[in-house]
């Protein structure tokens, strides 16, 4: 619908690079809540924070899941695609594989800026899934400061998920969702704002032999 998607540098270009993306279903809008936080923040020295607000501006726009084509993007993305469903349907993957030009546009932007790290925010799970190596511990220490738990995900079909694909196609990309609550105010969000930045400070100081792990 001609809505741009935009992407905000900020901090030390020669850094370790970490992406914050707000919002990829439109109606899971709380995480604009914190790229607002974040881009009003000093990031510390030695990282290069990317903040993207949304890719999916038209369904932040118009308070829906999918992007204007009903797709949901999350079920789009190149890696592990599966046909699932049909124009209407709730998690519609799309025709086939990056067919949106929204993914095909997430897709370019991360190979382009290659991050280290991404974090991604979705709805009202409350939680955090667990995970391994420092990617694991980054997941913990952001669990600990904000004080959503780590539980795993079960159930559903989980195909095309972006936070999957960065993770297994950006060379030493780690990445990992953050299942926000119903709501988020304020203060919440400067609380996940100034998480994103300790554990990117993590990841800066980590021995490069754990990255990637």
């Amino acid at each position: 619908m001609g809505r741009p998607l935009e992407a905000f540098r900020l901090g030390d270009p020669k850094g370790v690079t970490v992406v914050v993306i707000g919002v990829i279903h439109g109606n899971e809008d709380a995480g604009l809540l914190i790229t607002d936080q974040l881009l009003e923040m000093d990031v510390p020295r030695g990282i290069n924070l990317w903040v993207v607000p949304t890719v999916n501006p038209d369904g932040t726009a118009l308070n829906q899941r999918g992007n204007a084509n009903s797709v949901d993007l999350n079920r789009n993305f190149p890696y592990n695609w599966a046909k699932m469903g049909k124009p209407g349907y709730w998690q519609y993957a799309g025709a086939k594989r990056a067919s949106e030009p929204e993914t095909k546009a997430v897709v370019a932007f991360m190979r382009e800026i290659k991050p280290a790290l991404g974090i991604w925010y979705h709805q009202d799970l409350n939680m955090i899934s667990p995970g391994e190596g420092l990617e694991g511990t980054m997941r913990n220490a952001y669990s600990r400061l904000t004080g959503i738990p780590i539980k795993r995900i079960t159930g559903g079909r989980y195909t095309g998920v972006a936070a999957t694909w960065q993770r297994n196609t950006i060379k030493n990309g780690m990445a990992f969702v953050v299942e926000l609550g119903e709501t988020l105010n304020t203060a919440q969000a400067k609380v996940h704002s100034s998480a994103v930045l300790n554990i990117s400070m993590l990841l800066r100081d980590a021995p490069s032999s754990k990255l990637g792990q």
